[in-house]
């Protein structure tokens, strides 16, 4: 694992992420900082948790956004080593499926140590 200091609406966060995922990471940093830098200087909203929140909120929309639609089944494929019944990845040949994937395995191992989401 690595560690990379990286800043966030002017704050640093030391993050660790996996050999050869520097380049993922902080490209993922410059997202979250572009979103949040954006609702802060809308000026509406001035907390930063709120802004985190609502930035966090945005993205995951531009992803939902972006995920097949039910009448898209034929575009859907099952998750390769997940245990999770029926749950299905986009494969569309840009690398979100690797993410998607990525993703899952983490909550899943995240989970598993009591089971609970809260």
């Amino acid at each position: 694992m690595k560690q990379l200091e990286v800043q966030i609406m002017g704050q640093s966060y030391l993050l660790v992420c996996p050999e050869g995922g520097e380049s993922r990471l902080l490209e993922a940093v410059e997202r979250v900082d572009s979103a949040m830098c954006k609702i802060r200087d809308a000026g509406k909203v001035r907390a930063r948790d709120r802004i985190a929140v609502l930035a966090a909120l945005n993205l995951a929309f531009d992803v939902v956004d972006k995920a097949p639609t039910p009448s898209d089944s034929d575009a859907m494929s099952p998750v390769p080593g997940s245990d999770t019944k029926g749950l299905t990845g986009a494969v569309n040949g840009d690398g979100n499926d690797e993410l998607l994937q990525s993703l899952i395995h983490r909550l899943d191992t995240a989970l598993s140590e009591d089971g609970q989401l809260i």
